[in-house]
C-alpha cells in the first residue's frame, strides 16, 4: 500500500495546479448543488419494525386525518386571571378561526367545546392537525400559523409551541463551535509546529473537506430525510478527522525536511509512510459509522453514513490536496516564527523533534511508562473503571421539552402542561381499534384503558367504519421510566381488550415511538458492537499482522467508552453538570451510546494506528521489543497529543450551544478522545506492550506466507527507495528485517 500511496503523492505534488483546481471545482459544485436543491434537516424519523410505525401506517391508510403532523398550542394567562374570560376567549377563538385556513392545516380543536381548558382556569390547548408528516411540513405554514394565532397574543394571553412539528422545531446550526475550534486548532498546531503555513494547512484542507461534505448531506436532504444532528456530527467528524489526518501526514513531511531531504522527495514518503497509517485510521471510523446501519433505524442510517462519507472526504483531501498544497508551500514549512521572550525556541523545539527524539518530553513520558509500566497500568485502568461506575445507572430515552432550554417555545410549552394540566397532557397515546366498531365498543375501549393504572384520563378522538382512535393521557411525563411500563403494559394485555372490543389494538403516538426508538436502540446495541468490532478486529489484524494487538485495542476502547459512558450519565443524567452546562438533569440521550461507540471506537483505533506503527516501525529494525515501545512512543507522542486536543477542543466546542442534545454528544465525544487518547493510547498501551515485550507481534507461519504484508509503517517502501540508483536524498538504507515470524 505505501508504494501506490507513495506514486499517489508524487503525482499530486507534480500536478498541484490540477489537482488544486479539481478540488475547487468540486466545493463550488457541492454549494451550486446544495443552493439550487433547497434542501433542509429535520427532527423527523420513521422507525421500522416498531408498533407505533406499524399505528402511523394505519392512521395513513384508514385517518389520514390524524396521520400527519401536530402542533400543541398552549394558552396561558398570568396568575390571578381565568382564560375564560371574555377578552381572553374572545382572542384565542378569533385566532383558532383563522387556523384553518394556513396551508396543510387539517384540523383544529376548539379548547372551549374539547374540554381543553385546565381546572385551574389558567389555561387551554388547542391541537393543530396537519395534512402532511411533520418533515413534510414547509415553515411558510408554521409562520402562517404564528401569524393567524396573533389575535390571542394581542388579547394579553400566552401562546407556546410544541408537539412533533411546530414554529422554530428546526434546528439551525450554529457557526459559533466550528469557528471556535478552528481559532483553538490553530493555536494548537502553531504551538506543535513553530510555523503559520504549517498550521494552517490542516485546517485550510479540512475546511475545504467540510464545506464539501455539508453542502452534499444539504443537497441530499432535499430527497432524503435527514436529522439536524447528521450535519453536526458531520461537521465534529470531518474537521476533527480532517485536520488530523493532515497532521500525522505533515508532521512526517516536516521532520523529513529538517532532516535534508527534497521537498518532493519528502512530501511523496510522507504521504506513503504516515499516509498508510491514516487510511487504516480511516477505514476503521469509516467502517464504525457505516455499522449504524445495522441498527435498522433509517434516521441513523443516513446520520451514519453522512458522517461517514465526511471521513472519506478527508481521507481523500489528506491523499490527494495535501501533498498539492505541501508542493506550493515549499520550504516555507520550516520558516520558523521567533518570539522576543523566546527567540529561536520554535525552531530548536522542531528540530530536537526531529533530530533528537530522545530528547522531547514524549521520550521522557514513555521511559517513565515503561520503567513504572505495572503501577502506570494498574493506575490508568483504576481511573478508567472509577469514571465507568457511574454508567451503570444509564436510562435511555429521547429528548423531550423538560431538556431544552427555558427561554425555547418547546420548553415554556412543557411547563405550562405540567403545572396546569399534569406532565401526562404533554406525551399522549394514541390507542387505535383496527377495525370498525361500534359507538358502545369505543365506550368500552375508552372505559377499559382509563381503567389502567398509571392512566389520568381517556377520550374518544375519532371514529369510523374502519377504525377508532381514543387519546390516553398518562400520569406521567413521556420521560418517565412509568409512562414506559404503561406502554408495554396496555401492549402485554391487549387480548382482554381486544376481546372486548372485537378488534386489533395498536399503541402509537410520539411517546410510544420514542419509547419504541430506545428498546430498538438498547436491542441493536450488541449486534452493532459485534459486526463493527469484528470487522475492524479483521482490518486491524490485517494492519499489523498479529491478533494480540488488535484484542488490546478493543479492550483499551471498551474501557475508555465505559468511563466516558460513566462521566455523561453523571454530568447530565445525575444532575452533577446542571449549572456547569445551563441543563435540565434528564435520560442518556437514547442514540448518544450507538452512535458514541460508532465514532469513538473508530477515532480510538486511530490513535492505536498511529502509536503502535510507530511501535512497529521500531520493532522491525531493532527486534528490541521494549526499546521499541519507548522509541516508537516518544516519537508518535507529540504528533497524537496535538491531534487528541484538536478533536478534544472542536467537541468541546459544540458545547457551547443551546441545544442540550448537541451539548451532551459534544461531552460525550469530547471525554472519549481524551481519555482515550491520553490515558489508554500513550498511557496504558505502551505500559501493556512493555509488559508483554516482543509476545505481542507473535503471528504464525502460514499467516506471513497467505496474508499480503500492508506495509502500513513503509519499510518496504523505503529499503526499495533506497535501492534505486538515485534514491530521494536524506532516505538512508533501511536495514535488514529481523527475519521470519515474531518470537513469542
Amino acid at each position: 500500500m505505501s508504494t501506490y500511496l507513495f506514486r499517489l503523492g508524487t503525482w499530486a505534488f507534480r500536478r498541484r495546479r490540477w489537482v488544486l483546481g479539481f478540488w475547487l471545482l468540486i466545493a463550488v459544485g457541492a454549494i451550486v448543488a446544495a443552493t439550487v436543491s433547497g434542501g433542509q434537516t429535520n427532527d423527523s424519523f420513521t422507525i421500522p419494525g416498531t408498533e407505533s410505525q406499524e399505528t402511523t401506517d394505519v392512521l395513513e391508510q384508514k385517518l389520514p386525518a390524524l396521520a400527519g403532523g401536530q402542533t400543541q398550542v398552549v394558552f396561558a394567562v398570568p396568575s390571578g386571571a381565568n382564560i375564560n374570560d371574555q377578552n381572553y376567549r374572545t382572542g384565542i377563538e378569533t385566532a383558532l378561526a383563522q387556523v384553518p385556513k394556513v396551508p396543510q392545516v387539517a384540523t383544529v380543536s376548539d379548547p372551549y367545546t374539547a374540554q381543553g381548558v385546565s381546572p385551574d382556569g389558567r389555561a387551554a390547548l388547542a391541537f393543530v392537525q396537519y395534512t402532511a408528516q411533520p418533515a413534510d411540513v414547509k415553515d411558510a405554514s408554521l409562520d402562517a400559523l404564528e401569524t393567524a394565532l396573533k389575535p390571542a397574543r394581542d388579547a394579553g394571553v400566552q401562546v407556546e409551541y410544541s408537539g412533533s412539528v411546530f414554529p422554530g422545531w428546526r434546528i439551525t446550526p450554529s457557526e459559533i463551535p466550528e469557528i471556535v475550534g478552528l481559532v483553538i486548532a490553530f493555536v494548537i498546531l502553531m504551538i506543535t509546529f513553530g510555523v503559520v503555513v504549517a498550521a494552517g494547512v490542516p485546517i485550510a484542507t479540512a475546511i475545504i473537506g467540510v464545506l464539501i461534505s455539508l453542502m452534499g448531506v444539504t443537497a441530499l436532504a432535499a430527497v432524503v430525510n435527514i436529522a439536524s444532528a447528521s450535519t453536526t456530527v458531520a461537521i465534529m467528524l470531518g474537521l476533527s478527522c480532517g485536520i488530523d489526518y493532515a497532521l500525522f501526514i505533515l508532521f512526517r513531511h516536516r521532520n523529513q525536511l529538517l532532516r535534508g531531504m527534497p521537498v518532493e522527495d519528502s512530501a511523496a514518503l510522507a504521504v506513503g509512510t504516515a499516509g498508510s497509517s491514516v487510511v487504516f485510521a480511516a477505514l476503521t471510523v469509516i467502517i464504525a459509522l457505516c455499522g449504524l446501519s445495522v441498527v435498522g433505524i433509517p434516521f441513523l442510517t443516513v446520520m451514519g453514513l453522512c458522517a461517514a462519507a465526511a471521513v472519506a472526504v478527508a481521507l481523500l483531501v489528506a491523499l490527494t490536496l495535501l501533498p498539492a498544497i505541501l508542493g506550493f508551500a515549499g520550504t516555507t514549512l520550516t520558516s520558523f516564527v521567533s518570539t522576543r521572550l523566546r527567540p529561536g525556541h520554535h525552531e530548536q523545539v522542531a528540530k530536537t523533534s526531529a533530530m533528537e527524539p530522545e530528547r522531547t518530553f514524549g521520550a521522557r513520558w514513555s521511559r517513565f511508562v515503561v520503567r513504572h509500566r505495572i503501577p502506570v497500568m494498574c493506575v490508568g485502568i483504576g481511573v478508567l473503571v472509577l469514571l465507568a461506575i457511574p454508567a451503570k445507572d444509564m436510562e435511555l430515552g429521547l429528548p423531550s421539552g423538560a431538556s431544552k432550554p427555558t427561554d425555547n417555545t418547546q420548553r415554556k410549552a412543557y411547563d405550562l402542561t405540567s403545572e396546569h394540566f399534569g406532565p401526562g397532557y404533554n406525551g399522549p397515546l394514541l390507542v387505535v381499534a383496527n377495525a370498525g366498531v361500534s359507538q358502545a365498543s369505543v365506550q368500552q375501549l375508552t372505559g377499559a384503558l382509563a381503567k389502567q393504572d398509571g392512566v389520568a384520563s381517556a377520550a374518544p378522538l375519532a371514529a369510523t367504519d374502519q377504525i377508532a382512535v381514543v387519546r390516553v393521557i398518562p400520569t406521567t411525563g413521556p420521560d418517565d421510566p412509568a409512562t414506559a411500563d404503561l406502554v408495554h403494559h396496555i401492549r402485554d394485555n391487549r387480548a382482554t381488550i381486544e376481546d372486548a372490543v372485537g378488534a386489533p389494538v395498536l399503541v402509537g403516538g410520539s411517546t410510544a415511538s420514542n419509547i419504541d426508538v430506545s428498546q430498538k436502540l438498547a436491542d441493536a446495541l450488541p449486534v452493532f458492537l459485534a459486526v463493527v468490532v469484528g470487522l475492524a478486529f479483521i482490518l486491524l489484524t490485517f494492519a499489523f499482522r498479529t491478533i494480540l494487538v488488535p484484542i488490546k485495542s478493543i479492550l483499551g476502547f471498551l474501557l475508555s467508552v465505559a468511563a466516558a459512558f460513566g462521566a455523561t450519565v453523571a454530568l447530565f443524567q445525575w444532575g452533577w453538570g446542571k449549572n456547569l452546562f445551563d441543563i435540565t438533569p434528564s435520560e442518556t440521550i437514547s442514540f448518544l451510546p450507538i452512535i458514541m461507540l460508532a465514532i469513538i471506537f473508530g477515532l480510538s483505533s486511530d490513535y492505536e494506528v498511529f502509536v503502535v506503527s510507530r511501535i512497529k516501525e521500531d520493532f522491525s529494525s531493532t527486534d528490541d521489543a521494549r526499546g521499541a515501545v519507548e522509541r516508537g512512543t516518544a516519537l508518535s507522542a507529540r504528533v497524537v497529543t496535538a491531534a487528541a486536543l484538536i478533536m478534544f477542543s472542536i467537541f468541546v466546542a459544540f458545547m457551547f450551544t443551546d441545544d442540550p442534545t448537541i451539548k451532551a454528544i459534544g461531552f460525550s465525544f469530547a471525554a472519549g478522545v481524551f481519555l482515550d487518547a491520553f490515558i489508554v493510547r500513550l498511557t496504558v498501551v505502551p505500559a501493556v506492550m512493555a509488559l508483554v515485550g516482543r509476545r505481542l507481534w507473535y503471528h504464525p507461519e502460514w499467516y506471513e506466507k497467505y496474508v499480503p504484508d500492508p506495509d502500513i509503517e513503509g519499510k518496504k517502501l523505503e529499503a526499495r527507495l533506497a535501492g534505486d540508483a538515485s534514491p530521494p536524498a536524506g532516505v538512508s538504507p533501511a536495514p535488514p528485517p529481523p527475519g521470519g515470524s515474531s518470537r513469542a
